[in-house]
């Protein structure tokens, strides 16, 4: 035999048979293990930092009731599905084919058999993967369902507690169109099979339906329109969360044609679903499928065209007459919901004449006016207070008011964060970004009604160390709005790692080294936990470096904001997080921290017949927009109808921790998710006086109140629904945005208050499309929570509403700041300011009601267009009435507008002499208090104003020489404008420094001018 007649195969079969590769085997183990690390990675790492933080039930309450629902969805879709499909197959008819269509039928099913096991358990498992994802959204609407409490309120049509409509008709409602979407699929599915199986024909001429598929798809049928019913009689309960467009919740086309057919359509369907179960066993389709025809044409007549016509022929033509009952339930309703029943409104007749010595009775309010505007003097903080390159100030900072011997201050304060952004990029590594600079360090405050010299602010807390009125507190700075992702912290006493503190004054180049000592974060010191870290941040970094120690500690989700809102996803929070240096308890031996304080809200879109709002809409403005968009988190719907300060959350800044502390107490939504988490939120009564006395009315509620009453401020139908009584809210005069003008926080005395108090407030002008910006309304908020007693401050929250009457006209902010801008000494000052490389901008334009009208005051600030740039104070613009005051001080600003003397006492020269502030010199003999003036300002501002004037009149001369092409006139006119300008230049430098030498008094006691 000769070799090439050996059969091949024969060497293949010694061999033996080739084995199998593993490596496809290997891959897919690797692979699951990766998948299963990689979600270690997230779940275990969530799981520590909740347990670390004490918040772990929530994880574990959210995750369960997640899976539990999941599972629910996935079972009910996923069962359904299949037992239709099991039903429709294994009653199939099993013949020969006779006709062409069954013989392709008979094509299709060969060509599917091979995949019809996978198809039979392969669709239900993918359909119940997607239903049991949707399901699990329901988390929080099913815990509140489960665990509600009454709001003791019932709606005004069926008398039902409000509970019902805001915790148990959206579940239900969900619940039923969830099960519609159910049957549905499974009758599309048991439809698919009965058809490729020969139980339902559709061939011209031999239409029929076998016995097996009549039985079951009239069930189907049956039960589906069952649910049609169920939904049908849970809409008359949907009128009332509804929207007509005039007003919210029904009206008297909804309840008198709408409600009705809602009931008949859905008895009609309860008629429909007994024709479809005698249809399962009587074989004949015509009953059923007329009584669809009915329940189509009935719901065209009886659910759209009947109220259509009553609405078209009845309401219509007598709307107000028709409407007003209905509306006036919207009107009550809405004033509920959005706390604006309790509004205290007057009719406040202001004068617009100012009059020498008006603003005497009112020195307490003159006294509180904010000077310093928090969302300009951040960059004028950094350059003073900033102290190195890898700390920063917020863009817009804060206002708060403590208590500076004995007497409460309007402050504006900000925290030195870490600002990783300000290292050179050859300082940028892992060390140290991660390990080495990892918290910033103590705030700057600074008196809100005066400055200091040139302008600049007067700081009563500052440096590093941190020293001032707020004495010692723990100023290091691990938590904050400008951190880092993650930090890797702690090392025991003296060892290395350290990380970056302060710079040491007593050395050159050197800096305290320190180490966290707090309980901030998970600790990362196993191999383990760096693995699952490592990959968590995706930073191969931490499994290898040998800064991470068995005594570290990672500390991540730093952001106030972001921690309340994991500690308490049921919360919807306001944009602002704001710090405050408090002590912990009453006790004055423990020392203070620094904490960052967030208001939050409970919310629901389901209150009957009130209003509904975006959230989104209403709070933003231009302070939103400078913070870079809105920023409110946690529970967040697109709209409300219903909203609740009900939580003060309380961050502290240097171990993160978070303590919730239930603040309306007759909230019933938050008393429902205190059942769902019990001992999470700490009772009213245990806020520390010091931390009470800096609690604030939010600012988020506020916005969304000042909208709704732009509407509601009327309360009586036939006007409301007229709109002839609309407001709207004045855009913000200092910008070209567009967008709202902020409410402002300052100390204040509305006219039927004893006493200033700190206060939020903001202005209203008319509605519609008119430009006319005159006032229509003012609206303030007591924002004085509490004092060191610890207890909430009778009057906190208290609204009043000045509305103007029609016949007084009275400038809106927006003229206000046209009259300012075109004046002609105020502009050509201005002009001058801003002459070469100085740049000059308008600070908030405060509104106060005092001195029998309304007084509007302004900073303005003056700044470098190059190089080192930073805003300082330069001037002061007044209005009363149509008397306008420009001067450098408030207090020469109102003599201005007032007669040559308003009577009033400011705060600009009641400033406490701190260490570190130089202390103004006393005045020279025979000059006057900072009331008044000396003879040389006196004689320099006149000067002054007589250079204005002749550098305007230059200005316009240059300007009509230019145009008629005479140039030999304008040199002229452009020589007398620069000699303009050095004589008012020099007259500004004679004033600065009379001011500074006798222009203000160094003591706190204010004195008369």
């Amino acid at each position: 035999m000769t070799f090439a007649s050996v059969p091949r195969s024969s060497g293949r079969e010694e061999r033996g048979p080739r084995r199998r590769g593993a490596l496809v085997p290997t891959l897919v183990v690797l692979a699951v293990v990766a998948a299963v690390v990689l979600a270690l990675a997230q779940v275990w790492t969530e799981i520590r930092w909740y347990e670390q933080l004490g918040f772990t039930d929530v994880l574990i309450r959210e995750w369960t009731t997640r899976g539990v629902l999941f599972v629910i969805g996935f079972l009910v879709m996923g069962a359904a599905v299949w037992l239709n499909l099991h039903l429709a197959y294994s009653r199939r008819q099993i013949y020969p084919p006779t006709t062409p269509e069954e013989r392709n039928l008979d094509r299709y099913r060969e060509s599917i058999e091979p995949l019809r096991r996978l198809i039979m358990f392969g669709a239900p498992v993918v359909l119940g993967l997607f239903a049991g994802a949707s399901f699990s959204g329901m988390w929080r609407s099913v815990l509140t369902f489960l665990n509600q409490e009454p709001f003791g309120a019932t709606d005004p049509q069926f008398g039902i507690d409000i509970g019902f409509f805001v915790f148990t008709l959206p579940v239900v409602r969900s619940i039923v169109s969830f099960l519609m979407t159910v049957v549905f699929l499974s009758a599309v599915a048991a439809i698919i099979t009965h058809y490729l199986y020969g139980g339902v024909s559709l061939a011209p001429r031999q239409q029929r339906v076998s016995t097996a598929a009549r039985v079951h798809l009239s069930i189907l049928a049956a039960v589906f329109v069952l649910l049609i019913a169920l939904s049908y009689w849970l809409d008359q309960y949907s009128l009332l969360v509804g929207d007509n467009g005039r007003f919210s919740g029904a009206s008297y086309a909804d309840i008198n044609a709408v409600l009705p057919a809602k009931l008949i359509l859905a008895g009609i369907a309860l008629i429909v679903v007994v024709l479809f179960v005698v249809t399962a066993f009587r074989g004949s389709w015509t009953l059923p499928a007329a009584g669809i025809a009915v329940m189509i044409v009935s719901a065209l007549v009886v659910g759209t065209a009947y109220p259509a016509m009553i609405q078209r022929f009845q309401v219509d033509p007598n709307a107000i007459s028709a409407e007003s009952r209905y509306i006036q339930r919207n009107i009550d309703a809405t004033r509920a919901a959005y706390g604006l029943q309790d509004v205290q409104s007057e009719t406040y007749s202001a004068t617009t004449e100012a009059e020498a010595g008006q603003l005497r009775e009112y020195s307490e309010s003159t006294a509180s006016i904010r000077l310093l505007d928090p969302n300009i003097v951040s960059p004028t903080f950094n350059q003073l207070q900033q102290s190195r390159q890898y700390y920063g100030f917020a863009d817009v900072l804060a206002v708060d008011r403590y208590e500076i011997d004995g007497e409460s201050r309007d402050t504006v304060i900000a925290v030195r964060e870490l600002n990783l952004d300000g290292l050179a990029p050859e300082q940028r590594s892992w060390i140290n970004d991660h390990t080495v600079y990892t918290h910033g360090f103590g705030v700057v405050a600074a008196y809100g009604n005066t400055t200091g010299p040139d302008g600049r602010p007067a700081f009563f807390q500052q440096g590093i160390p941190s020293v001032g009125e707020l004495g010692d507190y723990q100023p290091r700075v691990y938590f904050g709005q400008q951190m880092p992702t993650y930090s890797i912290v702690g090392a025991p006493e003296g060892a290395d790692p350290w990380e970056l503190d302060y710079p040491d004054d007593d050395a050159a180049n050197s800096y305290e080294p320190t180490t966290y000592s707090g309980d901030g974060g998970p600790t990362i010191g196993s191999f383990f936990e760096k693995l699952l870290y490592a990959l968590k941040f995706g930073d191969t970094q931490i499994m290898f470096s040998d800064r991470v120690t068995d005594e570290s500690q990672i500390l991540y989700d730093r952001d106030p904001h972001e921690r309340v809102a994991k500690a308490a996803p049921y919360l919807t929070l306001d944009n602002r997080a704001y710090p405050a240096v408090v002590d912990n308890d009453d006790d004055s031996s423990t020392p203070k921290q620094l904490v960052w304080i967030v208001d939050a809200y409970t919310t629901t879109n389901d209150y009957p017949y009130s209003a509904r709002e975006s959230l989104e809409e209403a709070t933003t403005d231009t302070i939103v927009q400078a913070q870079g968009g809105n920023a409110s988190v946690g529970a967040l719907p697109e709209q409300v109808n219903y909203i609740r300060n009900s939580v003060k959350a309380v961050v502290n800044a240097y171990d993160g921790s978070v303590t919730l502390y239930e603040w309306d107490q007759e909230d019933p939504i938050l008393d429902t998710w205190q059942n769902v988490f019990p001992g999470h939120i700490t009772p009213t009564s245990e806020i520390s006086g010091d931390l009470m006395s800096h609690l604030r009315y939010p600012e988020d509620l506020f916005k969304v109140q000042r909208t709704l009453l732009s509407e509601y401020h009327v309360t009586n139908p036939s006007t409301f629904y007229s709109g002839s009584d609309e407001w709207n809210l004045p855009t913000d005069p200092t910008t070209n945005t567009g967008e709202l003008q902020p409410p402002y926080y300052l100390s204040m005395q509305m006219p039927d208050q004893e006493d200033a108090r700190f206060s939020l407030t903001s202005s209203f002008i008319p509605g519609g499309q008119t430009d006319r910006n005159i006032l229509t309304g003012f609206l303030a908020v007591d924002s004085e929570t509490g004092d060191s007693a610890g207890e909430v401050r009778e009057g906190y929250g208290q609204m009043r509403l000045l509305e103007l009457p029609s016949d007084i006209t009275v400038p809106g902010p927006g003229q206000v700041q046209n009259n300012f801008n075109s004046n002609p000494q105020i502009s050509s000052a201005l002009n001058l300011l801003s002459q070469g490389n100085s740049e000059v901008t308008h600070g908030n334009l405060l509104t106060l009601p005092i001195g029998g009208g309304l007084l509007y005051v302004q900073p303005v600030y003056v700044q470098s267009s190059a190089g080192t740039s930073y805003p300082l104070l330069r001037r002061v613009l007044v209005s009363f009435g149509e008397e306008i005051g420009f001067a450098s001080t408030l207090d020469e600003a109102l003599d201005q507008v007032f007669g040559g003397d308003s009577g009033a006492e400011t705060g600009e020269t009641d400033v406490p002499t701190e260490e570190g502030q130089p202390e103004d010199e006393q005045p020279e003999e025979g000059a006057e208090e900072p009331g008044g003036t000396t003879e040389v300002p006196a004689e320099a501002q006149q000067r002054l104003n007589e250079a204005l004037a002749a550098a305007q009149e230059a200005m316009v001369e240059a300007n009509e020489a230019r145009t008629s092409g005479d140039w030999a006139a304008y040199g002229e006119a452009q020589q007398r404008l620069q000699e303009a300008i050095d004589e008012a230049l020099a007259a500004e430098e004679e004033i600065a420094a009379a001011e500074g030498s006798g222009g203000e008094t160094p003591t706190d006691q204010p004195t008369e001018g």
